[in-house]
């Protein structure tokens, strides 16, 4: 079976410390995407994860809610801890553990439209994974995973190996603005744009939190208000949850600008509770009609917003 969409990446265990509460809980793009994606029943969309003998019971409950799921085996999953101060746009974050990387051999028999590699850690998805992928559909990759490396439990800022080769089969980047210029050198958001297509990339799409998001396709810059949420409950998946949105939308025919609207949309959604986002298209319509967009502000003209995000 081809799928429209396949979301392949690790299941996490989550800490999540903000001024208001600590809770624990799954997560990881492959957790966040699917819950996004389980509320609309017009895609074809299956996951593949792969989680220790002790938590597979996680997918296994996905799976009772209806997910289409292939459930790898792992020595560990991967245990993160994120912290957040005042300001949602700041993070903090610990790996406790990891799982073991993907490999070619597990995903043989898996073929769709479009891939989305949830990488949450340098070595999830190794170069050849790319190549074999995109041999089958379009490749879409959240850069975060690929700039930090785990060391003694801390998260250090690397370079993405091999990005130069890998950038030329991927069809869809998300990086945001400190992973923009940790991969291109620029702060200014139109000149990584054009790098990152100039190296290959089809659809770049540049996230800054509140103020919005920028995706280019090599002929035109598409600026994404962010939605002003009713509260800010934790912002833990909301770049997962942008992906999911937009990638569901692009899958199913939708324009680049209709697809970063609805993707902002759900992810202020998200952002308003804790846990995966529980929105059906009518909630999103309801959001891109009603609720007012957050101020922008000079930066997104053209240099870096002003908050940060670690």
């Amino acid at each position: 079976m081809k799928y429209e969409l396949c979301c392949i990446g690790h299941i996490t265990l989550d800490k999540i410390t903000t001024p208001q509460k600590t809770i624990q809980m799954p997560g990881g793009t492959s957790f966040y995407v699917s819950h996004a994606m389980n509320n609309f029943n017009d895609i074809n969309y299956t996951l593949v994860t792969a989680v220790g003998d002790q938590e597979r019971h996680v997918p296994e409950k996905m799976q009772s809610q209806g997910m289409n799921i292939t459930i790898l085996p792992s020595k560990h999953s991967v245990y993160f801890e994120n912290i957040y101060g005042e300001n949602s746009n700041e993070r903090k974050q610990r790996v406790r553990a990891k799982a073991d990387p993907f490999n070619i051999e597990q995903l043989q028999d898996i073929d769709a439209k479009i891939f989305h590699l949830g990488a949450l850690l340098a070595d999830d998805f190794p170069l050849d994974i790319i190549r074999h992928l995109a041999g089958k559909g379009r490749v879409s990759v959240d850069s975060q995973g690929y700039l930090r490396e785990v060391r003694d439990t801390h998260v250090y800022a690397v370079d993405w190996d091999n990005k130069r080769e890998a950038l030329q089969y991927i069809h869809f980047l998300k990086a945001n603005e400190y992973e923009m210029e940790a991969l291109t050198g620029y702060k200014e958001m139109q000149k990584a744009a054009k790098t990152l297509y100039e190296w290959g990339v089809k659809e770049v799409i540049l996230t800054f939190g509140s103020t919005g998001s920028l995706i280019y396709d090599g002929h035109r810059f598409y600026r994404i208000p962010a939605y002003m949420p009713n509260a800010v409950i934790d912002a833990t998946g909301c770049g997962d949850t942008y992906m999911a949105g937009y990638l569901y939308r692009r899958a199913k025919g939708a324009s680049i600008e209709e697809a970063g609207n609805f993707a902002a949309a759900l992810s202020t959604l998200k952002i308003e509770r804790s846990g995966p986002v529980q929105a059906c298209m009518e909630d999103v319509i309801n959001v891109l009609r009603n609720k007012d967009t957050c101020p922008v502000t000079p930066s997104f003209s053209g240099k870096r917003p002003l908050h940060k995000r670690i």
